[in-house]
């Protein structure tokens, strides 16, 4: 039976179809992706269910974004030192087994515990699809594979509110973990068969030493570690007023400055940080970090202006961020087709100029803000952000070694997290700061001496009395809703001021992507993350 399918699924040459293998990898993936950010709307049910505070139930993000963004730079050490189709198989079997214990937590502890592991798993996934795909497709195909693994990486995080939403409310939320055992089941399987090797990674594999470099793993973990609790506890706990974040702050300087250090004077560093000295790969590394900082940014953004200021529900706000990912869909292929014919320079430099339109357009939005606006103001940017992620990643590897690659996927996925998270940090701060200081400047002509705050608060007034209301009752009742409009006008225009933040960013990378070089056409291998 297993010999007649795999029959069926090799190509004239008498090879596995790539197209198959490239859709195996990239379930996985998917669903990892997504659970960066479909448990972030079940939180609430989370806390209720197992009896826990809304502090507390926040672990639950951030203990898989602290153990993924450990695991991501390691993930090209572990494939050398075990593996690649190996070490793949591993984090499939324990995202998917630790996805089945979440679900079945019975505690907020035991959730956190075993989201941790679900992290671990799924850290290892997006750099290993990449080498995977790379060594699967020849070069005038790879733009196209690619586009496929793009979709993953680049629709989940949109999609995820949405269907967490929807999941929690006609389910249960811990059904936001269960869907991912089937999937990852099948991806298994399917590896199992379709996937292998290449004769480079076997001979490395079989030729390596097993010395294992556990200060470079210690200080790394303790670095990046730190650092995904500061980005993501940082504004709740508010920043450096709190011995908690100052500890943690330390312990990021101390682990990160002493990797660095560390790995660069390494005979053997699990993470290969002179590969940052070829000027193509440290600049789109780079542009990858700003990449991941806008994309995961608006996507918090924008359902939040809907949902605050709009009053839409969370299923409804995620449904204004599905056409984007439609667009994305649609235009990957285009792109992946482009890459090879167009200087991924230009390419990119569209990209970030349609993204700041949007962006800039955005900016413009204010409370009369109707559904079709918003969509098509998500759709315009999305437009943009395809051109970006496929040619970035051709940049980078443009003039990286065959054997680097697996190296190299980690470090660039890293910069693309960690973006995603300083995004994050970034506008959620601005929001509190902006609103707050525009409250301020509001509240300036809110007072005793202005006729338009007396025309307000005496208009008000006779409605609320004519609509049944008592005299002095009416009068709090003014105030409150006179107040209730500073707040939402103040925080709308916090809104405005990181929507132009965003586009500035994206106009500001442009100058600098003009220092890549242009990949050499029929040059080596070029893999297309």
């Amino acid at each position: 039976m297993r010999n007649k399918l795999l029959a069926k699924l090799r190509t004239p040459d008498g090879n596995i179809n790539p197209w198959v293998i490239a859709v195996t990898v990239t379930l996985a993936t998917f669903m990892e992706v997504l659970d960066t950010s479909i448990a972030n709307v079940a939180l609430p049910h989370i806390s209720g269910s197992l009896s826990a505070g809304a502090d507390e139930s926040t672990w639950v993000l951030t203990s898989y974004l602290v153990s993924n963004a450990i695991v991501l730079p390691l993930s090209g050490w572990f494939s050398s030192l075990i593996g690649r189709k190996r070490f793949y198989m591993s984090c499939v079997a324990l995202f998917t087994l630790s996805s089945f214990l979440c679900g079945l937590a019975p505690s907020l502890g035991i959730l956190v515990f075993f989201r941790i592991l679900q992290g671990v798993g799924g850290g290892g996934l997006q750099p290993s699809e990449q080498a995977i795909l790379n060594d699967t497709f020849p070069l005038e195909k790879r733009g196209m594979a690619f586009a496929v693994y793009g979709l993953a990486v680049v629709v989940a995080p949109t999609i995820g509110p949405w269907l967490g939403g929807w999941i929690t409310d006609n389910f249960s939320w811990r059904w936001i973990f269960y869907i991912n055992v089937p999937v990852g089941i099948i991806s298994l399987l399917l590896t199992s068969v379709l996937v292998s090797d290449p004769p480079y990674m076997k001979a490395t594999t079989v030729t390596r030493g097993f010395r294992i470099d556990y200060i470079g793993i210690g200080l790394i973990s303790l670095g990046l570690g730190s650092m995904q609790i500061v980005l993501d506890k940082g504004e709740r706990e508010d920043w450096l007023s709190s011995n908690f974040i100052v500890v943690f702050a330390v312990l990021m300087v101390i682990g990160i400055v002493a990797g660095i250090l560390w790995e660069l004077h390494e005979k053997e560093p699990v993470v290969d940080l002179r590969m940052l000295k070829n000027r193509n790969f440290a600049l789109a590394t780079m542009a990858m970090f700003f990449l991941g900082f806008v994309l995961y940014a608006s996507t918090v953004l924008i359902p939040q202006f809907l949902q605050e200021l709009l009053g839409y529900t969370a299923q409804l706000a995620g449904m204004a961020l599905s056409p984007g990912g439609a667009v994305i869909m649609c235009m990957m292929p285009v792109v992946g087709f482009l890459v090879s014919k167009v200087d991924t320079r230009i390419l990119i430099t569209f990209g970030c100029v349609v993204s700041s339109i949007a962006l800039f357009h955005m900016a413009g939005w204010d409370l009369g803000l109707d559904y079709g606006h918003a969509v098509r103001a998500r759709m315009l940017q999305s437009f943009g952000l395809a051109f970006l992620f496929i040619p970035i990643n051709v940049a980078a590897f443009a003039y990286v070694p065959r054997e680097k690659t697996n190296m190299g996927t980690g470090i660039i996925n890293l910069a693309r997290n960690i973006g995603a998270s300083v995004g994050i940090a970034t506008v959620t701060t601005m929001l509190q700061r902006r609103s707050q200081a525009h409250q301020s400047r509001l509240m300036e002509h809110v007072n005793s001496f202005s006729a338009a705050y007396h025309n307000m608060i005496n208009g008000t007034q006779a409605r609320l009395v004519s609509a049944g209301s008592g005299v002095a009752q009416s009068a709090d009742q003014a105030h409150g809703l006179l107040l209730n409009t500073v707040q939402r006008q103040s925080a709308m225009l916090a809104f405005v001021d990181n929507f132009k933040m965003l586009g500035v960013v994206f106009l500001a990378v442009i100058p600098i992507l003009m220092l890549l070089k242009k990949p050499k056409a029929g040059g080596r291998k070029v893999p297309v993350h």
